[in-house]
């Protein structure tokens, strides 16, 4: 028997890296995936490059119609909802002295907004028993500079997990947060070579991670191998946070 035989699993920002990854490992463990994602083409590509067992629909998680869209299509579909891996955000590098509100603004509609409404607009539709796993960031615990709004935005996300493990006991939904260090995605694809290897100077591992350790991290999260693990933060990072 694989680990999400039956489960019916939502992942936002799952057309590449991380969230790509995890629906990947999902459907290989038995779950069916909704995959949300802002770009239509990147959207397709994801669900041919899953293969099966899965659904695209476009949207984005700041805008609360498209999240309700989601949740429509996954009611006529599955009428259920087992798994929400609340993974979309967005992050960008502005000096404190630089920042602007529209900075402010977009970083935090996506990555507390939509977060928050992604999770609530679930709840009708959730087993009990179910799993909501969110993305942070080794950046709530790290001092980064320009790097204040986005870590800011991550420290909401740790604290809604905390908060949601009181309010859901009843329901036996447990919620936890993965914090990811440096990762090989797409964001990482712009820096030049000398940046790569000062980042990994920093890692006591010595490497970067890759996305598919981020998806057997959800794996842990989302099935019964977590079966009394809930309101905690999960590094997968190397160690950089920790030492």
């Amino acid at each position: 028997m694989k680990k999400l035989d039956n489960k019916v699993a939502v992942i936002t920002g799952g057309t590449s890296g991380m969230g790509l990854a995890t629906a990947k490992r999902f459907v290989a463990e038995g779950a069916y995936v909704f995959i949300m994602g802002r770009r239509q083409r990147e959207l397709d590509a994801a669900v041919k490059d899953i293969g099966t067992h899965v659904m695209g629909v476009q949207g984005d998680i700041a805008k609360l119609a498209d999240l309700d869209r989601l949740y429509e299509i996954v009611k006529a579909q599955k009428g259920r909802v087992d798994i929400v891996f609340a993974n979309a955000g967005v992050g960008e590098f502005v000096a404190t002295d630089a920042m602007t509100e529209a900075h402010f603004d977009t970083t935090f509609d996506v990555n507390v907004k939509g977060t928050l409404f992604t999770v609530q607009k679930a709840l009708p539709l959730f087993n009990d028993g179910g799993s909501i796993i969110l993305t942070g960031s080794i950046a709530t615990v790290k001092g980064i500079p320009a790097f204040g709004v986005y870590s800011s935005s991550k420290a909401a996300i740790r604290s809604f997990v905390r908060t949601w493990t009181l309010e859901l006991k009843d329901r036996k939904i447990r919620a936890n947060v993965i914090s990811p260090g440096t990762i090989d995605t797409p964001i990482l694809a712009p820096l030049p070579k000398p940046a790569i290897a000062q980042i990994v100077a920093g890692i006591p591992m010595g490497r970067i991670g890759s996305a598919d350790e981020i998806a057997k991290a959800a794996v842990f999260l989302a099935s019964d191998d977590s079966s009394f693990v809930t309101g905690i933060e999960l590094f997968v990072d190397g160690g950089t946070a920790q030492v």
